[in-house]
């Protein structure tokens, strides 16, 4: 499955369920999020981020924050009231609409549409913070590796980017399904036996990947938090990103 099959499967997902595909859970499917409570999620998740930061002596406010996944813009927000601008990036128009729509931030956020496996539309060095939580568990590895290339890339020097990406199926019957399974049977099963309106695509990269491709591209990986996450049947790691070129 290509980009092109992620944009459009997002797409779908954006236009008929936008806030269940973001935050699964399987009573809130149908449209039945409360918005108050979709927002103090983000805002709870950006909380520990920016304990974590703040642990390793990192900065937790920024000028320039790109959200990458944006989605419906549940972390936009949030981050919004720690930084002057937060830029949400996605692939999906529907997504994008429902952000701006539920958008309370006072004109600190931007959504932007970004059809392309990378991030030409920004020049290198334009953030102080990347944020991607939930979101390159869902693209093929090839486009995992190009983006995280493309984080390091458009961090000014000594910046971080907090990153989060699946490692590894749990041994449940699930994670043992996601394991065996070729891509088109589960795509089958989530639609015909599960009811999405369009698959969600897991993809596993190893910790010794991420390394090795932000150290090519000019960054470090500052530290890792790994759990695993019962509800999705995968386990997942948190890394710290810093670009190098900049004092701690």
């Amino acid at each position: 499955m290509d980009f092109d099959q992620v944009r459009q499967d997002w797409t779908t997902l954006g236009a008929q369920d936008p806030l269940w595909a973001v935050s699964v859970a399987p009573d809130k499917r149908g449209g039945r999020w409360d918005v108050d409570e979709f927002l103090a999620q983000g805002r709870a998740d950006v909380a520990r981020a920016r304990a974590w930061l703040t642990r390793l002596g990192l900065p937790a406010r920024w000028d320039r924050v790109l959200d990458f996944g944006c989605g419906a813009g549940r972390l936009s927000q949030a981050l919004a009231e720690h930084a002057e601008e937060v830029v949400g990036v996605d692939v999906s128009v529907p997504m994008l609409e429902t952000a701006r729509a539920l958008d309370r931030s006072g004109g600190r956020c931007r959504f932007v549409l970004n059809e392309s496996p990378d991030l030409h539309v920004f020049p290198s060095g334009s953030f102080d913070l990347v944020f991607s939580e939930l979101v390159l568990q869902h693209l093929p590895k090839r486009v995992i590796t190009e983006y995280l290339a493309e984080f390091v890339r458009v961090l000014r020097p000594g910046a971080p980017a907090l990153v989060q990406c699946t490692t590894r199926p749990l041994w449940t019957l699930k994670g043992i399904g996601w394991r065996i399974a070729p891509n088109p049977v589960v795509r089958f099963a989530q639609r015909a036996v599960l009811g999405y309106p369009a698959p969600m695509r897991m993809t596993a990269l190893p910790e010794a990947r991420v390394r090795a491709v932000v150290a090519a591209h000019g960054g470090e990986v500052v530290d890792t938090a790994t759990t695993p996450e019962p509800a999705t049947h995968w386990v997942s790691t948190r890394y710290v990103i810093r670009k190098l070129g900049g004092g701690r």
